[in-house]
């Protein structure tokens, strides 16, 4: 028996025993987790979902939470600019191994279901956060001040001033 499953914006075909590397997921190692996305299963007969299987589910073994390969985007900018780039990504992954299909009575197991881990925000990220506007806000009026010590905006006043007093007498 063989279903297909869905992960992590995956489609993923899985058999009793197999091992996966999946999107992370937010569980330990040692954990069972359950896949309530089954899209099809196949065994004595065959059952399509629309889009879902109802009731079907696929049991997991969480063995490791890991890394995957590094994967090096290179960005070259050509013509007059000349700049180059080199960005690296590991993304991170959860090594799985499928227990068991159940056709259905998912909803009775009480097995925790299986899904994405959330970006934790540290207190601190929130004060980086709130504070950013104020930093462009700042930049933005610092090219300002420069002009007026340079004398470009404040001198026009004083020159034309200067050039009416001078025509006045």
């Amino acid at each position: 028996m063989f279903a297909v499953l869905k992960t992590g914006g995956k489609q993923y075909k899985v058999q009793a025993g197999d091992t996966l590397r999946v999107e992370k997921l937010a569980a330990d190692a040692g954990e069972t987790v359950q896949f309530n996305d089954v899209l099809m299963l196949c065994g004595d007969t065959t059952t399509l979902g629309a889009p879902m299987v109802e009731g079907a589910a696929v049991q997991a073994e969480v063995i490791d939470q890991i890394k995957g390969e590094k994967v090096i985007h290179f960005v070259k900018r050509r013509r007059k600019h000349g700049s180059q780039r080199t960005k690296g990504h590991r993304q991170k992954l959860t090594l799985i191994r499928i227990t068991e299909i159940l056709a259905s009575g998912a909803e009775k197991t009480g097995v925790k279901a299986a899904t994405g881990q959330a970006p934790k925000v540290a207190q601190s990220d929130a004060t980086t956060t709130e504070a950013a506007p104020a930093k462009k806000a700042t930049k933005a009026k610092a090219p300002a001040a420069k002009k007026a010590d340079k004398g470009d905006t404040a001198a026009k006043p004083k020159r034309a001033a200067k050039k009416a007093a001078e025509t006045k007498e």
